[in-house]
């Protein structure tokens, strides 16, 4: 499966989780509708047996402290109570400057308390009796409408995060890019302004065999930097090499494309230490690690590289005493698009942690760094 494929199938199973939780809020908001519903019929079966008893009471002395009590309660609850003939004789928790100045108020009412509810009569005997209608409560109305509300706001939801996560990663996928041409520009510069000084020399009839020794080793340069960025785009095969010659082999190509002012020292133990690794590009991640340390010293100074042996896995950790990392920016330097240069493209520690990380199974990570007293970057790779 590409990452196409995957890409539409993990879509697909959001779109799925959305409906499935879009569903489910209003299946239980329904419930909940139903059983306040129920509740609020069972508290105006309440409210009509005590307004029965108060018509019925009439001026007998029977204690109506409960039945008053009941009416007062009902605080939420639009009610309105007529007679047989559907006469309004009055109404509660309803708009009272509207149904005083508008006559029309109270029927408009009515009719929309038919539709939402039943009305339920009141028998005071004598083939006499009143009629109560009642609406839904702005609670329930409110519980009727949050899970289209709520659905709303999800989807809405959705759509904004969609939009904004598709911005940032196409504007990582640009930075990538464009980081990832001037990566490939400045690799190869490097070399072929040697092989043109080589031509020069050859021209004017220098040459000799330690011209032609070092023409062979940028030729040799060219040909690692082409199969690096070739293993990029796939999982490179990984051989068990000696690390101990890798890291010399890199300090060595270091040391002769650095000015005078700048010491490595490597620390390594002795023999060999052989462990699963692709020498092409793990050659790059120590170059890009050193890269960053010249520029924290400023092209000047001392980098030490230490190489520590465990029983499962290995250490190396690559010294400066340079301008050191804020804490905050720990994670951040392995992002691609960050740097602190003018002219950099912030690509090389990105390109570094998806060789140490994806390709080889390992970890990179800043150890300690403290401003303006250096930084140490420790990789670990497993034996």
């Amino acid at each position: 499966m590409n990452i196409y494929e995957k890409k539409q199938r993990w879509k697909l199973l959001l779109l799925i989780g959305a409906i499935i939780i879009g569903v489910g809020s209003l299946l239980y908001t329904n419930r909940w509708v139903k059983d306040l519903a129920f509740q609020e019929k069972e508290t105006i079966e309440l409210w009509a047996e005590a307004t029965r008893i108060l018509i019925s009471s009439g001026s007998s002395g029977t204690d109506l402290s409960f039945p008053l009590k009941v009416i007062q309660k009902n605080t939420t609850i639009p009610v309105i109570l007529t007679d047989i003939e559907g006469q309004v004789i009055t109404w509660r928790n309803l708009d009272s400057i509207k149904a005083v100045n508008n006559s029309d108020y109270l029927i408009h009412q009515l009719e929309v308390m038919r539709e939402e509810n039943d009305s339920l009569f009141i028998d005071l005997g004598n083939g006499d009796g009143n009629v109560i209608f009642y609406g839904d409560s702005i609670l329930l109305r409110k519980l009727l409408y949050f899970p289209y509300i709520q659905l709303g706001v999800i989807v809405l939801f959705i759509l904004v995060s969609y939009f904004a996560f598709s911005s940032f990663r196409k504007a990582e996928q640009n930075k990538v890019w464009v980081g990832l041409s001037k990566e490939t520009a400045h690799q190869l510069g490097t070399p072929t302004s040697s092989l043109n000084g080589w031509v020069e020399i050859m021209r004017q009839g220098l040459q000799d065999e330690k011209t032609i020794e070092e023409f062979a080793k940028d030729v040799k340069r060219l040909e690692k930097i082409t199969e690096r960025f070739s293993k990029i785009g796939s999982r490179p095969i990984l051989e068990r090499l000696d690390i101990n010659m890798v890291l010399k082999n890199s300090v060595e190509y270091l040391t002769t494309r650095s000015s005078e002012k700048i010491k490595y020292k490597l620390n390594i133990p002795q023999g060999e230490l052989m462990i699963p690794l692709n020498e092409a590009l793990f050659e790059w991640v120590v170059e890009n690690v050193c890269k960053n340390a010249l520029d924290a010293i400023d092209g000047k100074g001392e980098i030490v590289i230490n190489l520590h042996d465990n029983t499962q896995i290995i250490y190396i950790d690559i010294q400066d005493k340079g301008k050191g990392i804020p804490k905050a920016k720990y994670k951040t330097i392995f992002k691609p698009g960050y740097t602190t240069k003018k002219t950099g493209w912030g690509l090389g520690l990105s390109l570094t942690k998806r060789i140490v990380e994806y390709y080889h199974g390992g970890k990179i990570f800043v150890l300690n760094s403290d401003v303006n007293l250096g930084t140490t970057i420790r990789i670990v790779l497993n034996k």
